[in-house]
């Protein structure tokens, strides 16, 4: 399945959006679980299969809803990898991996964005103007955690993800490198488009999928995720070390090569560029810079 969260008639709605994403279904579930987007749904349902149970109402054309992140308002900072493909730490082994273990398959290198990033599929990301003069697109897959736990093991891994998403991890690179530690750098206001919807794990092959990313129509990025340095697994297992994980909480698996950094010289984004993701199975993110 796929699940959107959206607006209509300024209420807002979870709904399964159909195969050819041309229509979407209302499922029938309470306001307040619906006011939390798919995060209700997790937390009040649960499995997928007891979702797919919920009535449909009757399918409205997709164009007609405006679509929210798939959960607009995440309980806790987002779980973010960096160096997670190998040509990506290539290219910026000389500046944002330069003072990291040369080793890239020695552990991941995690760090947080957080809440206030979300925006949705269709939103502007603003430029934090004054602030920084070096804003840089990563197209990711990410995780979404239906089932919690702590030190989760790699065997286990799996069974305690409800769906996927794409999400931008927007990055003031000047601002990431100033502080050595990345939060800040990763954590503007709208730095985390997400969407246009999740698709539930029993649906998608995340280990095999391909990550793409336009900027103005140019491809800059493509990965496979049969490459990470660290698959799925992994990463949930390393996440969850001596750490609750929840269900909604997040993890961005990490972006190719092809980031803006990465060039020589760096092509940054500037107001009017637009970024496109598109994650084979999932759909499309795309947003404006402003």
């Amino acid at each position: 399945m796929r699940i959107a969260t959206y607006m209509k008639d300024q209420q807002r709605y979870v709904g399964v959006v159909s195969e050819d994403a041309l229509t979407v279904q209302a499922l029938d579930v309470a306001p307040e679980t619906a006011e939390q987007g798919v995060l209700g749904l997790i937390e009040a349902y649960g499995d997928q299969a007891r979702i797919a149970k919920l009535a449909h109402a009757t399918a409205i054309p997709l164009s007609s809803v405006k679509l929210l992140a798939p959960i607009p308002r995440p309980r806790r900072n987002i779980f973010c990898v960096g160096r997670n493909y190998h040509a990506h730490a290539k290219e910026l082994s000389g500046s944002v991996f330069k003072a990291n273990n040369t080793d890239a398959a020695a552990w991941p290198i995690v760090f947080t964005k957080v809440p206030e990033t979300v925006i949705a599929h269709g939103d502007d990301v603003i430029l934090p103007t004054g602030v920084t003069e070096q804003v840089d697109y990563e197209a990711e897959l990410a995780i979404v955690i239906g089932k919690g736990g702590k030190n989760i093991s790699k065997a286990d891994a799996m069974s305690h993800v409800w769906g996927y998403t794409i999400v931008n991890d927007v990055t003031a690179r000047d601002v990431q490198m100033r502080h050595q530690q990345w939060d800040l750098g990763k954590s503007f206001d709208t730095f985390c488009p997400m969407g246009p919807w999740l698709i539930t794990a029993d649906s998608f092959n995340a280990t095999d999928t391909r990550v793409r990313c336009w900027v103005n129509d140019e491809l800059r990025q493509e990965g496979q995720t049969r490459d990470l340095i660290f698959d799925l697994p992994t990463l949930i297992e390393t996440c969850s070390r001596g750490i609750s994980l929840y269900p909604g909480d997040i993890i961005a698996t990490g972006t190719p090569a092809g980031v803006g950094m990465g060039f020589t010289p760096p092509r940054y984004l500037k107001s009017g560029d637009r970024v496109r993701i598109q994650i084979d199975g999932i759909g499309t993110l795309e947003n404006a810079f402003r």
